[in-house]
């Protein structure tokens, strides 16, 4: 197969996509854009896989005065040969390669315990110490200085040290340099993330806080710094202080086209790889998100997509950005919803809008502040999109959706799956005891409270709410469940039979109906059909005394349950 260029899937490093020439979308302006604005401390608000790293690395091979491990200066110009910022001018190209760099990301700091999350950033930091080890090599530093590098290099200093590291390197790196250094610091809050589910939230904040405030707001060595992640961070207190924080979160449209990928890039991409008959499928799986006024791709499954398609693996488009992170955030929505966010949940997968308040600094302590906290959330880490914005009381309320089929997808069959774990963990003896007693009323009112706390859909047919009932039936014990064999005349719903013969056997007829006017009706036709069809067939043979039937009928959220006046228990 001759493929022009190789599709760079998961690879992070602006170096190494140039050096083995993978197709590359021209992400270069963002230089400019940066220079323009002159910010001291920029933090880009971007979802998970939205090409934050791969932008940071590209950052670090600009700016970079990279030194080898002899002392030698690495010229980098060549990873920009014909890139869009070489024809900006040379006010943006005279600072190639010209301060010193540091470099961190936080990503893998997902321990289950704040020792080892902290031993893991400590590591990060080292890394980048041994990266610029050569400072130990020159005459810049005094020897009480290169003692003291060589303490944090060598994992001997204490954790004050680390968390005053940055500030202390860049101040190194100026001596050596004679230029302020560049910070770059890529998802910082993925330790924030981690801890606050793995239940030490409060040390890593402090952690985090001494890191970046003695490196971002009192360090005279900085030129200026770009940090990434999913949240902003001012609640956190983290930048207490800190004046010179410009935050472009997807709200802005400043910087919109540099992190995801815009329709004209998707249509150059398509168009390289022969594909371009699958745009239509590739707009309503990945395209939807906004950021500001601007209307982006997944850049993460969009790259997947291509790739699948032009090696044959598949024809039809996959959810791949469901897989790239842990989706704790929207388990955390659905474990705790009530039956307000349950219906907004159904409506958002029925493909209207919910309106709520934004707060752009919601943060992950705050996640279970109150339900509007987690939409805010979900709207942020990019599980919804902003259709629509209003300002009103000195408020910014967004009217949101589901933004495509990916998403949709992830909705759908993950919601569902964490619903029914959560139903398992129900208490059902009450609705156990109600159907095998004959107490239709109180078995009405147990499923009624089931349906308001659990997902539906609207439009769906009568197997949901099949489905919904051998659900709550899975923990009955003492009895088989059997749905949609053949008794009699036809094919019943669902009977119970019991290994006790003693114990009565069930059989529940269901029905479902648009108008409520319409429920008590179709019970009564129900509890005919199980007569007419002879659905007690099988029971009969079987040997079972007692057969209590029912006809449950269905409407959108609510029931109706009726039982054969002849059973008596």
């Amino acid at each position: 197969m001759d493929i022009k260029k190789a599709i760079p899937i998961g690879i992070e490093s602006y170096k190494e996509i140039i050096d083995n020439d993978y197709y590359y979308i021209d992400k270069t302006l963002l230089i400019r854009d940066l220079l323009i604005q002159k910010s001291k401390v920029t933090l880009f608000t971007r979802p998970r896989r939205f090409g934050k790293t791969l932008a940071q690395s590209m950052l670090r091979t600009f700016f970079e005065e990279e030194v080898a491990a002899d002392g030698t200066i690495i010229d980098n110009s060549r990873y920009f040969v014909e890139k869009k910022i070489m024809d900006a001018g040379e006010q943006y190209t005279k600072h190639m390669g010209k301060y010193p760099v540091i470099f961190l990301s936080m990503k893998s700091a997902k321990q289950p315990d704040f020792e080892t999350a902290y031993e893991c950033l400590s590591d990060e930091i080292i890394k980048e110490y041994d990266r610029h080890r050569y400072l130990l090599n020159g005459s810049q530093l005094t020897e009480d200085i290169k003692e003291r590098y060589s303490a944090i290099l060598m994992q001997k200093a204490g954790k004050s040290a680390y968390a005053t590291s940055l500030a202390f390197l860049s101040d190194c790196l100026e001596k050596y340099h004679h230029e302020k250094t560049i910070i770059l610091i890529d998802e910082y809050d993925v330790p924030l993330e981690n801890a606050y589910f793995k239940g030490f939230y409060g040390r890593m904040v402090e952690f985090i806080r001494s890191l970046l405030e003695s490196a971002l707001k009192t360090n005279d060595s900085l030129q200026f710094a770009v940090i990434t992640g999913c949240l902003r961070i001012s609640r956190e207190s983290i930048f207490t202080g800190l004046n010179n924080l410009d935050v472009v979160s997807v709200l802005d449209e400043n910087y919109a086209e540099h992190f995801g990928f815009i329709q004209t890039e998707v249509d150059a991409l398509l168009s390289f790889y022969n594909i371009s008959h699958a745009a239509n499928d590739v707009k309503n799986w990945y395209d939807g998100y906004l950021f500001g006024n601007t209307e982006v791709y997944n850049p993460w499954s969009i790259i997947n997509y291509v790739k699948n398609t032009v090696y044959h693996n598949t024809e039809f488009p996959r959810p791949y950005w469901s897989n790239t992170s842990s989706n704790n955030i929207v388990r955390s929505l659905v474990t705790k919803a009530d039956a307000g966010t349950v219906q907004e949940i159904e409506s958002l997968l029925a493909g209207a809008t919910i309106e709520k308040q934004v707060h752009e600094d919601i943060t992950y302590g705050d996640i279970g502040q109150s339900e509007d906290n987690l939409w805010n959330f979900l709207f942020f880490t990019g599980y919804l999109k902003a259709v629509g914005r209003r300002f009103e009381n000195r408020a910014i309320f967004l009217s949101m959706k589901i933004p495509n089929e990916e998403v949709m997808y992830i909705y759908d069959n993950t919601i569902q799956e964490w619903f029914q774990q959560r139903i398992k963990a129900i208490d059902f003896s009450g609705l156990y005891h109600a159907i095998l007693s004959g107490d239709a009323g109180t078995m009405e009112r147990f499923l009624k409270k089931q349906l308001h706390e659990s997902i539906s859909f609207m439009d769906s047919a009568e197997k949901f709410y099949h489905g919904f009932l051998l659900g709550l039936l899975s923990g009955l014990q003492g009895y088989k469940k059997k749905s949609n064999l053949e008794s009699g005349n036809g094919r019943y719903d669902i009977i119970l039979m019991p290994y006790d013969e003693q114990q009565p056997s069930v059989i529940l007829e269901l029905k479902r109906v648009k108008k409520y006017t319409e429920m008590e009706k179709m019970c009564q036709e129900a509890l005919r059909q199980v007569e007419e069809r002879h659905y007690d067939e099988v029971l009969v043979e079987e040997g079972y005394p007692l057969i209590l039937k029912y006809g449950i009928c269905f409407c959108q959220k609510s029931c109706m349950v009726k039982i054969d006046g002849n059973e008596n228990i």
